[in-house]
């Protein structure tokens, strides 16, 4: 029943991701098509109201309107976050957030991560998630599929790389406001509160006053999982019965979560007019997304030999910090979507998985290319595609090109930034907090356990995921800052390397098709890349795989 449970979820995916591909190629074609027919009137009003310039731009200009958008909204976030105490919408009287804490949240919610250093039902006011919360839901996703898409048409030889406001304002008009309002009322109607009254008050059998958090939960759900974002209204996420009540909306948020994701790879097979390009790109995460949530499954429904040692039965498997109403088979799934689509999103607490089990996720945070977020995810296999081919141009002695352009220099230096740069500001920030009492005293779990909590916090926010093994006490300053700041690098500096080298890639003629041509689209290459990807995640993240969860494994065997 459960390879059953899984397997329809999945089967799902695929079935959904092929019409999603072909919308989404239509919503970001730089020619006229259907759609500008209804919603074309409406983001006319908003570009002139806005003073927008729908002309194409240069990737500098693209780089520079994404970057400053995004500053002002960090800074209109942290504003309102700091001072919510103070502003209306707040009829719980929940205090302004410190400077710090406001600091690492705005971060979080702008770079798409919805790490939580706070519980949300008490953290945050109305006010300020809806204003905050929810409107970074919509922008931040937009803004990585804006990225995305501008990275496409590089690759496929489009006219322009098109206009980040145009992206921006698309996303948000022709993808993810439908999909989270239909999604919103499905959710409603399965009991998910969307209220702006103030929290109940309830009488106990026991004459107890009990206080009920209510709110536009919704809202904020569906756009959460359609966005890759995973903030939760309440401390609990997912796992909440009032984000998530039942089986029928846990398999709705899951492919919520994965729709978009899944579909990117495609919508590039469809742009690049090569279906079979796009489908090597979906197998080669498909499979990694398989490996690992084979590896979750197992130990979970294996349970945790400690305990069995002492006499506590596991034949249910470790049902340890999970939901009796969702069971092993939809806590693994969920567990490895969540991180394979970086959404964060948790419906049990990744903290208490099995040694192995919560490697799993860990992994597929580190290589931040099985899927990924809205966007982001698709580039960085293209990263990886690109590095691929370009290594086995080295071993045959021919000028590397992937789709009819010449990768040369210039582009693999960016390339090589981005891709080290995600393990560096995850190992460094980690062995600092591990090495002082700065991250150490946060630790819950002391020994082999507590490095897992620490790396596991550090690549959360470098892939820009926001889940945590939340044993961990991270609301302190040093937790705060270092954080938000990986959260800051891990989005932009990236963000900025790719559309330098669509810029590049577009400005450059296409290489005709030869005999001796290398081929991208078949099986090899597919070999080829998912070797790319391991052995770099390999030779990088396995030490310290070997000193948290492994070893962890080792001592309660």
């Amino acid at each position: 029943m459960d390879f059953l449970q899984i397997g329809v979820v999945l089967a799902l995916v695929v079935i959904l991701a092929i019409p999603m591909a072909k919308y989404l190629t239509n919503v970001y074609s730089l020619e006229i098509t259907k759609q500008d027919s209804m919603f074309g009137k409406i983001e006319r009003v908003i570009f002139k109201l806005s003073g927008i310039d729908t002309n194409d731009m240069r990737w500098q200009q693209y780089a520079k309107a994404l970057l400053l958008s995004n500053l002002v909204m960090f800074i209109i976030s942290y504003i309102i976050i700091r001072f919510q105490g103070v502003l209306p919408g707040n009829p719980s009287k929940i205090d302004s957030m410190e400077p710090l804490l406001a600091f690492n949240t705005a971060a979080s919610f702008l770079t798409n991560t919805n790490l939580q250093h706070y519980s949300g039902e008490s953290g945050l006011s109305y006010l300020s998630q809806m204003a905050v919360i929810i409107f970074l839901m919509f922008t931040t996703p937009a803004t990585g599929l804006s990225l995305c898409l501008a990275f496409f048409r590089g690759l496929t030889n489009q006219r322009s790389i098109g206009n980040f406001y145009v992206d921006l304002i698309r996303s948000i008009t022709r993808v993810l406001l439908p999909l989270s309002i239909l999604i919103g009322l499905v959710l409603v109607s399965q009991g998910v509160p969307q209220t702006l009254n103030p929290t109940a008050i309830a009488t106990t059998l026991e004459g107890a006053t009990q206080n009920i958090a209510r709110g536009p939960v919704a809202a904020l759900e569906s756009i959460k999982h359609i966005g890759t974002n995973g903030g939760g209204f309440f401390g609990g996420n997912s796992a909440h019965p009032f984000e998530n009540p039942n089986g029928f909306t846990n398999v709705l948020e899951i492919l919520s979560m994965f729709l978009i994701p899944a579909a990117l790879p495609l919508t590039f097979g469809y742009m690049a007019r090569n279906k079979k390009q796009g489908w090597i790109l979906f197998s080669a995460m498909g499979l990694m997304l398989l490996v690992f949530l084979s590896i979750t499954y197992i130990n979970e429904k294996n349970g945790n030999p400690a305990l069995e040692k002492i006499g506590l039965s596991q034949e249910n498997g470790s049902m340890e910090g999970k939901e009796v109403r969702f069971g092993i088979a939809q806590s693994a799934l969920f567990t490895s979507v969540t991180t394979a689509a970086t959404t964060g999103s948790v419906n049990n607490m990744h903290d208490t998985l099995t040694p192995l089990g919560g490697m799993a996720p860990l992994a597929m945070m580190m290589l931040n290319c099985v899927f990924g977020g809205d966007g982001v995810g698709t580039v960085n296999i293209l990263m990886y595609s690109v590095m691929a081919v370009f290594l086995a141009g080295l071993m045959v002695g021919r000028t590397p090109e992937f789709l009819g352009k010449k990768i040369e220099g210039k582009e693999m230096k960016l390339i090589a930034i981005a891709i080290l740069l995600h393990p560096l500001i995850i190992l460094v920030p980690s062995a600092i907090a591990l090495a002082t009492q700065l991250g150490s005293s946060a630790i819950s779990n002391p020994g082999f356990h507590g490095i897992s909590q620490v790396v596991y916090e550090f690549t959360s926010s470098a892939a820009n995921n926001g889940s945590g093994f939340e044993g961990l006490g991270d609301n302190t300053p040093f937790l705060n800052i270092s954080t938000g700041l990986v959260m800051l690098f891990g989005r932009y500096f990236s963000m900025i390397a790719m559309i330098a080298v669509a810029g590049s890639l577009l400005a450059k003629k296409r290489v005709p098709e030869t005999i001796g041509t290398f081929k991208t689209d078949n099986s090899t290459f597919l070999v080829i890349l998912l070797a790319t990807v391991l052995i770099i995640g390999a030779l990088t993240f396995f030490p310290v795989i070997a000193l948290g969860p492994v070893a962890e494994w080792l001592t309660i065997r």
